[in-house]
């Protein structure tokens, strides 16, 4: 079954070849031309995988992502300039999976697009081989099946790569992941990901459990090592 991605931006050149690029490899596009747009049809008809350019008229990529993430878990790459790292880290907060700079190659944009992919299908293969096997630990409770994360009975809303890095973490409590393996757990080992794209989920995840629960102190840092689950 071809698999649909979105491209959201205003530069019409990004978006005529890009598609052109990713119809090639067998995948079915959509194209907005701004973010505003792109709500209105992805709220319609969900896709696959979505690629967004941070700065956007009407709705930028960010204020775009904060919506999607409201409803969807589906996975996102942001495109952005040289000169917005701070927005690459917002970006990365706010639950993006992945980003890519411009100017950028589109074969780098492809391989991106099918790691995740892949990560993504091999995360549903593995629950359903194991049944829709439950993690709990302590109050945590994760539900791979359903992709739910619940904590003290109340849902905690994850990505994909947030489910995947916090079930890395609670598999072994009291156990050190570096960030290399937590990287091999969220994106798998054919993609390459910075220590900042890291820290910036763990950061995300600590604010998303803090927001139902004040006290929640499980994922623990230990600087210059790596994160561990508190036994």
């Amino acid at each position: 079954m071809r698999q649909t991605i979105a491209l959201v931006d205003d530069d019409r050149n990004i978006l005529t070849s890009v598609s052109m690029a990713l119809e090639a490899e067998g995948f079915d596009v959509r194209t907005y031309n701004d973010g505003d747009e792109a709500l209105r049809g992805l709220s319609q008809k969900p896709v696959d995988l979505a690629v967004l350019d941070i700065k956007m008229p009407r709705l930028n990529g960010m204020e775009l992502l904060a919506k999607l993430r409201q409803n969807t878990s589906m996975p996102v790459i942001f495109l952005t300039s040289k000169d917005e790292e701070v927005d690459e880290l917002m970006g990365l907060r706010m639950g993006a999976d992945d980003y890519i700079r411009k100017p950028f190659s589109q074969r780098l944009l492809v391989e991106r697009i099918r790691a995740l992919l892949r990560r993504n299908d091999a995360a549903n293969s593995s629950e359903e081989e194991e049944g829709g096997q439950t993690l709990v630990r302590g109050e945590l409770v994760l539900d791979s099946a359903r992709h739910s994360c619940t904590w003290k009975g109340k849902e905690v809303n994850l990505t994909v790569t947030e489910f995947l890095l916090v079930k890395a973490l609670a598999q072994r409590p009291g156990h050190v992941k570096n960030r290399d393996q937590l990287m091999d757990s969220a994106y798998g080992e054919s993609i390459y990901v910075d220590d900042r794209t890291i820290d910036s989920h763990i950061k995300r995840l600590r604010k998303k459990f803090k927001e139902t629960d004040p006290d929640f102190s499980q994922i623990e840092t230990l600087y210059g090592i790596g994160y561990r689950y508190k036994e």
